[in-house]
């Protein structure tokens, strides 16, 4: 099982739940709000006014089977992506084990 992790523009959010809900069994999205930065990506702007530039940002996680991750980040990339810098990142981490809360039982 891995966990996929995103940070998106707000912008994209909609988009992308309705692209993860037409998945066949795909089954959660965690969405968290907060405020990042990036580094400059241009020398007329200097590192200083980037980190006091903070912009919102949508952080999204999902788990899925190791055979479904290729597909899901493909959607992330393609319903999340606007072709402007600081579109957001993706990555995949490995899951030991994980439970539902109500019965313990294992996804």
């Amino acid at each position: 099982m891995k966990e996929i992790r995103a940070i998106i523009r707000p912008s994209r959010l909609n988009q992308l739940r309705n692209a993860l809900h037409n998945i066949h069994d795909f089954f959660s999205l965690g969405v968290w709000k907060g405020e990042g930065f990036s580094a400059p990506i241009s020398r007329h702007q200097t590192l200083r006014e980037e980190l006091t530039d903070f912009t919102d940002k949508i952080l999204v996680t999902v788990l899925v089977a190791d055979d479904m991750v290729d597909t899901i980040v493909d959607v992330i990339v393609r319903e999340c992506q606007t072709g402007m810098p600081h579109d957001g990142v993706v990555w995949v981490v490995s899951v030991e084990a994980a439970y539902r809360i109500h019965d313990k039982g294992t996804l």
